[in-house]
């Protein structure tokens, strides 16, 4: 504090005093010293001040109007994902964008009207203040309060219904826009949907759950097919029939210290070998299943010497068929994908932060932050010489979560 200002100001004279008074003996008692000072609009009902609060105005209008498409386009545009050939396509395609541009635009309107307001109304000013350390006494916290209300007053927001209206809505909106996609990022984590190839929607489900229901299913491999291009009389087209992203895996499939990535295929979504059907269009399940976030496993044939070596974990001595092992490809650390095998040292590892695997000690940790083994799925042989797993995988797949057991 400047020892030139008094201080000792009695609750009573603090009273008496206005809010301009208060203000100025503020700035005095803060060392602050106004190097200038201008206000934008001297003159009472200057023309110029109705057309910088329309500018202002507009500007918050395009906000609050941005924000309103934003949470309908949010609520009520087709968001279900669409495919080549399938009708409304082009409508879902455009949903993204405009939630973009919706977003977006509420969120740069509402800053341009603030930067105008800041350039047109508030006084234009320049101070300089000496800093102070140490608690405030009761006649600082009764000055600042009066500086605060003299800038609310002299920002001139106070009278201007329209302007602090819109103002409002417009801030509330574009908070809506950032706030409202969140809610789509939470679920109830018990909640069991439909059982299908990403599980039932809980941590401890997969699309090899689906074994539990009844279902056969095949270890299959991803040929990365697409979308076939045809031309016919009404133009050229894109289908998905006939096309089979994934394939069943033989044995005989893989060399001996191979690896392959497999996934989930259920018989009714089979359409390759002998029941191959040029009409069917089973792509989207297969996809689906590629996708599915715990389904990727990695199908091991270790060479004969390597086999002969392996310790089984307890409870899994017949989990593997032959020489063949597979293990779950998430990693048990945080959910990469433990994608590299390492044929002649037979460790899986992790890219991510290097974690490895012994795949002849039932996919144990042996280097890295995981702390326990690759989940293992059960394999057998079909009738057709088919890989197929014999049981779901007996534990969760994939990092720690509170409910795990294992």
């Amino acid at each position: 504090m400047s020892n030139e200002v008094k201080k000792d100001y009695t609750k009573a004279e603090l009273e008496a005093m206005s809010n301009g008074e208060l203000a100025a003996l503020g700035t005095e008692l803060d060392d602050v010293t106004i190097a200038y000072r201008k206000e934008r609009f001297p003159i009472a009902n200057d023309p110029a001040e109705k057309r910088a609060e329309n500018n202002v105005n507009i500007w918050l209008a395009v906000s609050v109007l941005s924000g309103i498409a934003f949470l309908a386009v949010y609520l009520f545009w087709p968001w279900e994902p669409k495919f080549h050939g399938d009708e409304g396509l082009g409508i879902f395609s455009m949903y993204t964008p405009l939630l973009g541009l919706t977003s977006g635009l509420a969120l740069v309107a509402l800053g341009v009207a603030i930067v105008q307001y800041v350039k047109k109304f508030i006084p234009e000013e320049v101070a300089v203040q000496r800093r102070h350390d140490g608690p405030s006494s009761e006649l600082d916290r009764r000055t600042t309060t009066a500086l605060l209300n003299d800038a609310w007053e002299t920002s001139t927001l106070g009278r201007r219904k329209v302007t602090k209206g819109l103002l409002g809505g417009a801030g509330l909106l574009a908070g809506l826009a950032i706030i409202a996609p969140m809610g789509g990022m939470i679920k109830n984590p018990w909640r069991a949907y439909e059982m299908n190839y990403n599980g039932d929607g809980t941590l401890w489900t997969s699309g090899w759950t689906l074994h539990d229901k009844g279902v056969k299913l095949y270890l299959a491999r991803d040929t990365g097919a697409i979308a076939e291009k045809h031309e016919t009389a009404t133009g050229t087209h894109f289908t998905t029939e006939g096309v089979s992203r994934l394939v069943r895996v033989r044995p005989e499939d893989i060399a001996a210290g191979g690896m392959e990535t497999v996934y989930p295929l259920a018989e009714e979504d089979v359409n390759d070998g002998a029941n191959y059907d040029a009409e069917r269009d089973v792509y989207e399940n297969h996809m689906h299943s590629i996708h599915g976030p715990r389904n990727s496993v990695m199908l091991i044939r270790l060479r004969s010497q390597d086999a002969a070596k392996v310790v089984e974990r307890d409870g899994q001595e017949d989990f593997h068929y032959g020489d063949y092992y597979a293990y779950s490809k998430i990693c048990t650390h945080i959910g990469c994908p433990t994608s590299l095998y390492e044929a002649q040292t037979n460790r899986i590892l992790c890219p991510c932060h290097q974690s490895q695997f012994d795949a002849l000690q039932y996919g144990k940790p042996v280097f890295g932050p995981a702390a326990r083994a690759l989940p293992q799925l059960p394999l057998a042989v079909d009738e057709e010489g088919y890989l197929i797993a014999k049981s779901n995988f007996i534990e969760p797949v994939g990092p720690a979560f509170w409910e795990r057991k294992s």
